[in-house]
């Protein structure tokens, strides 16, 4: 990314499950400027339920799905909040 504002964040979920993915998310969340648009490729199916709950709850927006990656597997796309509310170390699903 370049530039001092909000760009475009890409992250590999792999096959990893929502709960891993969830905590990787918001690790690389964290150190993005409000406005940072994330592209998500995940393959567990529960991805869409549970990045729009988790959005929901941390304030951030889900914008939804954005197809598939060059090698088929589905990408979400979510921005990062202006003002995100922190979860669980532990927990991602959890508030903080």
């Amino acid at each position: 990314m370049t530039g001092s504002g909000p760009g475009l964040v890409v992250i590999d979920g792999g096959d990893r499950s929502c709960v891993q993915l969830l905590l990787e998310l918001r690790d690389h969340i964290a150190r993005q400027p409000p406005g940072t648009v994330v592209r998500l490729i995940a393959t567990d199916p529960a991805a869409p339920l549970d990045l729009a709950a988790w959005c929901h709850l941390t304030g951030h927006r889900y914008r939804g799905t954005a197809g598939h990656s060059a090698d088929g597997r589905p990408v979400y796309v979510l921005e990062v909040g202006e003002s995100p509310r922190p979860t669980d170390i532990g927990s991602p699903w959890r508030p903080g």
